[in-house]
């Protein structure tokens, strides 16, 4: 008989409990340098909050590199037309439409990547609220809420969904997208609920990089700054409308505090995911990588 004090094996709480018991060492660390096939071949990636941007960069990268991709987000009629265009016969993505903060509908995501391509390795969450503006006055309990609810709720669903399958495959990689913001807040506007949404999830990553890693799930973010595609573009036109100058010249003000002088794009940020949630990357977890063309160092 099983207590709450000695769950058995049917209790879904007790595989995230496993002692840290050290995982078994390559017989020979070569292969992983001999290896010519793509990053991704034969991984099945899940591939969360789906749209023109960054998520559908992440999905294009996971399938060049050899992956099969669930994409998932709320709009199903603008996912499933985005991955026509990537995947026109339908054979390596399956379109899977899904709000975050709806735990049941996440956990029917993953069943239905391990029932359609039999097992499923990585996860990557780009879902966010982030068009909550304001500083302390501005910002009231119900945008507060609404920003953590997506933001760090929303990505727990994801993993929590992920997490038994990743680890029946023999382990995975989970990429969070975080915010630069949560490092240094922004010069141009004040985020305040939607950068500390992303300092909760940087905490919660570090947690669940030691939680899951005996069961050889690995939690790491990739965190960006200013990227080139559809919202920059749409952010420099309203300034420049607003100050009278060109969108050239807003893009070229916020690429000289960057020391490769470039503001990185969607593809950039896709590049460092990919790396993540590859073998190459298989002894780094709970970790931030930033993408930021240099525009600040460290975390």
């Amino acid at each position: 008989m099983t207590t709450p004090e000695t769950p058995g094996a049917d209790d879904p709480r007790a595989a995230a409990r496993v002692a840290a018991t050290p995982r078994p060492l390559l017989d020979d660390p070569r292969p992983l340098l001999d290896d010519p096939r793509p990053l991704l071949d034969d991984k099945v990636v899940w591939v969360a909050g789906v749209g023109p941007g960054l998520g559908g960069a992440c999905v294009q990268a996971a399938l060049r590199d050899g992956a099969r991709v669930v994409a998932s987000a709320r709009d199903g009629e603008r996912l499933a037309a985005r991955m026509a265009e990537l995947d026109p016969d339908g054979e390596r993505v399956l379109v899977a439409p899904a709000d975050v903060t709806d735990a049941e509908a996440c956990r029917r995501v993953a069943a239905a990547a391990v029932e359609r391509f039999g097992a499923l390795h990585g996860l990557v969450d780009v879902a966010a609220l982030d068009n909550v503006m304001g500083g302390l006055d501005d910002t009231d309990d119900a945008a507060w809420a609404a920003t953590h609810r997506v933001n760090v709720i929303g990505a727990m669903h994801l993993v929590s969904a992920a997490r038994p399958h990743l680890a029946a495959a023999g382990g995975g990689s989970v990429v969070f997208i975080g915010s630069q913001s949560s490092l240094r807040p922004a010069e141009e506007m004040f985020q305040v609920a939607y950068a500390a949404s992303k300092g909760a999830l940087l905490a919660a990553q570090r947690s669940l990089a030691r939680e899951l890693g005996p069961q050889g799930i690995r939690v790491n973010t990739v965190i960006a700054t200013w990227m080139w595609g559809p919202n920059v573009e749409l952010y420099c036109a309203w300034q420049a409308a607003e100050r009278g100058v060109t969108p050239e010249a807003v893009r070229d003000e916020i690429a000289s505090r960057m020391a490769l002088g470039e503001i990185p794009r969607d593809d950039d940020v896709a590049e460092a995911v990919v790396w993540l949630l590859s073998d190459r990357a298989r002894m780094v977890t709970g970790q931030e990588l930033l993408v930021n063309a240099g525009e600040i160092f460290g975390g």
